[in-house]
């Protein structure tokens, strides 16, 4: 999914569902190009130390705790919670993609 090209609540709902919440916290990320990423983290991974590892790193939003009911099937299957990370991705992009540092977009969706 790429926020240059008219990005999908689907589009978006599939990334949420290809992930276990039980398993993994879960960052999801913006590449320097537009594209949209959902990465596993090891169980005591920092926020800070996925900044500092991912080369083509633009902007995140906050990390979803693992078993919090933030990503999986049953958070993908919520248009309303999909609707509102999409429209917080869309909204940051403009703001975010010219920027020389990593941005937390840190907004609850």
């Amino acid at each position: 999914m790429n926020l240059n090209n008219q990005p999908s609540i689907d589009e978006l709902a599939r990334m949420f569902a290809a992930h276990k919440d039980s398993l993994d916290s879960h960052i999801l990320w913006i590449s320097k190009n537009g594209q949209v990423h959902m990465d596993c983290l090891s169980p005591f991974t920092q926020e800070d130390e996925f900044d500092k590892h991912q080369q083509d790193l633009c902007a995140r939003l906050k990390m979803y705790r693992r078993g919090q009911g933030y990503v999986g099937k049953k958070a993908a299957a919520d248009k309303d919670f999909m609707s509102r990370v999409l429209q917080t991705l869309t909204q940051a992009w403009p703001s975010v993609q010219d920027s020389a540092e990593v941005r937390v977009i840190d907004r609850l969706c």
